[in-house]
């Protein structure tokens, strides 16, 4: 069994390879972006992975549903409601099915497994907690919810911090401690460091489980460089005082990961990642098309019996 650590444009490239190269994979997705709009629920990173499995993301916008329309939120705009946070018509359906459920007393988990099973996805998707708690940016315009920060106002005020509120009453399922202990390698995908794989990392609970295996994590870095694969990512991670480089992100993941694969492009990092006790494996870690994603899982279940 493999288990992927997920959340962003990244971790649903990964998830897509990975489901096509093995038949036993389970995605940990990142709930810290879910939030409240309309009435509806929305969970953008388990959405994203969700789509991405079983064939309708919009590959191009990198969220949504393929072909979609947006006739809702011209409705909203002409009603002068909030319209920044874009919901295609195709989408609504979704996050009106999970609201209702939510309201029905269930949980998220039970929710994902049920929407997952009604799409046909064999990867089982598990958000990260049953509890909602939400990343939070401080800028100078006030704190605000990291949609906020990132569509709202395209992650373009100054950050003066980042924190998890309410993580510390985050509650696993007992599933995503058994893929953490029988999986044969764990996989962190490219996401956003900070935004999106910290919130999974830093609950205390899946962290603890971490920490004890990370022999057999295995971190995927999403810079190249100095620069981020997409999204503001360099940015959360210079305003949380930690180098844009693979080799932050060796730094950052050290603790409860043994091992990071880098750009073959950024060779002048590996002793300083190895100094720092992270093993390192080089390779094309750029996805841009199928071919890309599953040729960087193959690599990544090569890396697997080395481990």
């Amino acid at each position: 069994m493999i288990t992927l650590i997920a959340g962003g444009t990244g971790s649903v490239k990964l998830a897509r390879g990975l489901s096509k190269v093995t038949e036993d994979l389970m995605v940990i997705s990142n709930v810290a972006d879910n939030i409240w709009l309309h009435g509806l629920y929305i969970c953008p990173d388990i959405d994203t992975v969700t789509y991405g499995l079983s064939g309708l993301l919009d590959k191009n916008r990198g969220w949504g549903v393929m072909n979609d329309s947006f006739v809702f939120m011209e409705q909203m705009r002409r009603f002068g409601k909030d319209y920044w946070f874009k919901l295609g018509d195709k989408d609504l359906a979704l996050h009106i099915v999970r609201t209702q459920f939510i309201k029905e007393g269930k949980s998220l988990s039970w929710i994902t497994e049920w929407i997952r099973k009604s799409l046909s996805i064999s990867t089982v998707i598990l958000p990260a907690s049953d509890k909602h708690f939400e990343t939070r940016i401080e800028t100078s315009m006030g704190e605000m919810h990291i949609q906020e920060y990132w569509v709202k106002h395209h992650a373009e005020l100054d950050i003066l911090n980042i924190r998890y509120e309410g993580i510390e009453h985050a509650n696993p399922s007992a599933k995503i401690f058994d893929a953490i202990r029988n999986s044969e390698m764990i996989i962190i995908a490219p996401g956003n460091p900070i935004s999106s794989i910290a919130p999974v990392t830093s609950i205390p609970s899946i962290r603890k489980e971490l920490e004890l295996r990370k022999e057999k994590v295995i971190a995927v870095s999403p810079i190249v460089g100095n620069q981020a694969l997409s999204g503001p990512a360099s940015k959360y991670l210079r305003a949380m005082s930690i180098e844009s480089s693979p080799a932050g992100i060796a730094s950052f993941y050290s603790n409860i990961a043994a091992n990071l694969v880098i750009s073959e492009s950024d060779k002048e990092y590996e002793n300083k990642i190895q100094s720092s006790g992270v093993q390192v494996y080089k390779t094309n870690i750029i996805m841009e098309d199928d071919q890309d994603e599953i040729r960087l899982s193959k690599h990544l279940l090569k890396i697997l019996n080395k481990c």
